[in-house]
């Protein structure tokens, strides 16, 4: 249960990184209103985090949940807001993603 509480934590975390992107781009009243999802992802994720290391250990809960994040924010980053799929950059967020993998299958 907790380690999918964790990956619900992880994704959160993604949508706040695309609220702070759909923000940079939007205006008036609507900057306004990304701001907030910002503000509401951001709860529920440390939320859920907190959560998760209660029986998880906090180094393998927080390097996945960063992961997450971070492979999350990049994929949102090349989908939605058209930014480059280098080689490089999907080389390297593969290996991020092997890494938390082999994380989850060594941690108790």
């Amino acid at each position: 249960m907790n380690w999918i509480l964790l990956i619900i934590a992880g994704l959160f975390e993604v949508a706040f990184a695309a609220c702070l992107g759909k923000a940079k781009e939007a205006t008036g009243t609507t900057t306004t209103y990304w701001y907030v999802g910002f503000l509401v992802c951001l709860a529920i994720s440390m939320f859920l985090l907190v959560k998760a290391t209660q029986e998880l250990p906090i180094g393998t809960a927080y390097a996945v949940w960063t992961g997450i994040g971070a492979v999350g924010t990049v994929l949102i980053g090349i989908f939605v807001f058209k930014e480059p799929a280098t080689f490089w950059r999907l080389f390297f967020i593969t290996t991020l993603i092997a890494s938390i993998v082999g994380l989850k299958i060594v941690s108790n």
